[in-house]
């Protein structure tokens, strides 16, 4: 299995409470059951307010490489990425559990 996490840090000038960063939310909240290869999916907002957090968090897991290829290049995946490249940066750690 293979963990995907992604934290999602909002750019200067963006609050949650943007329009675009709720609609990028509910995105990824619809993920989960939208994605067959999805083998476990959770994420959600940040509660602290540290100032080295990030934003948003997922947590993902897939079943091998070729699971998280064909994950990561699923329209639905791809459409919700597109909207958070617009108010965000992110970094991901991928690794085998």
């Amino acid at each position: 299995m293979i963990r995907h996490l992604v934290l999602f840090k909002l750019n200067e000038g963006v609050e949650r409470d943007d329009p675009r960063a709720a609609a990028g939310a509910e995105a990824f909240f619809a993920l989960g059951g939208q994605i067959e290869e999805l083998r476990f999916w959770e994420c959600g907002w940040n509660t602290t307010d540290r100032p080295i957090a990030y934003d948003f968090a997922i947590n993902s897991a897939v079943e091998d490489r070729d699971a998280l290829k064909r994950y990561l290049e699923h329209p639905a995946h791809q459409a919700a990425a597109a909207q958070w490249r617009e108010f965000a940066t992110w970094v991901i750690a991928d690794y085998d559990f």
